[in-house]
């Protein structure tokens, strides 16, 4: 992990980064129903499952999203910071021995509306499978400082 101030007008519109791949496994299910409380069949069951349309078991949707940003770590930029996240889809079934990575790209930009001297950075955030079909979107929206305020 590095540091590195990246202001607003550092990022560029289309600019694309894509993180490392991560094997889903058998323990990040039951490491993420202990955590969450989420016990429901279509996670833990595998004979329930074998009788759904899918055949097996499905990750939860909110731990792909968290191993997929997770992915995503690796510069601390202290002048920015996490805002939230906006347009979260589950679009395909994550399975165990599915392997997921992450691929960001600067959508948009435009000054805090809100915030002197900050802007607003979108990054669509898109979680493949080795397949290199999308399981999950979502916009990232950081809060960035300015170099020369507006």
């Amino acid at each position: 992990m590095s540091v590195q101030e990246i202001y607003y007008e550092d990022y560029e519109i289309g600019a694309t980064r894509e993180t490392f791949g991560r094997t889903i496994t058998e323990t990040d299910f039951v490491v993420h129903a202990g955590h969450t409380g989420d016990f429901f069949p279509h996670h833990m069951d595998a004979e329930w499952c074998a009788t759904q349309e899918f055949g097996q078991r499905i990750a939860h949707g909110t731990m792909i999203f968290a191993i997929g940003i997770g992915l995503t770590a690796s510069v601390i930029n202290p002048v920015a910071f996490s805002y939230g996240y906006d347009r979260l889809r589950f679009i395909r079934p994550v399975h165990i021995g599915d392997t997921i990575r992450t691929r960001l790209t600067i959508d948009r930009k435009f000054p805090d509306p809100k915030r002197g001297g900050m802007g607003q950075v979108i990054e669509k955030c898109e979680v493949l499978n080795q397949r290199d079909e999308v399981v999950l979107f979502a916009e990232h929206i950081y809060l960035v400082q300015m170099k020369s305020p507006e």
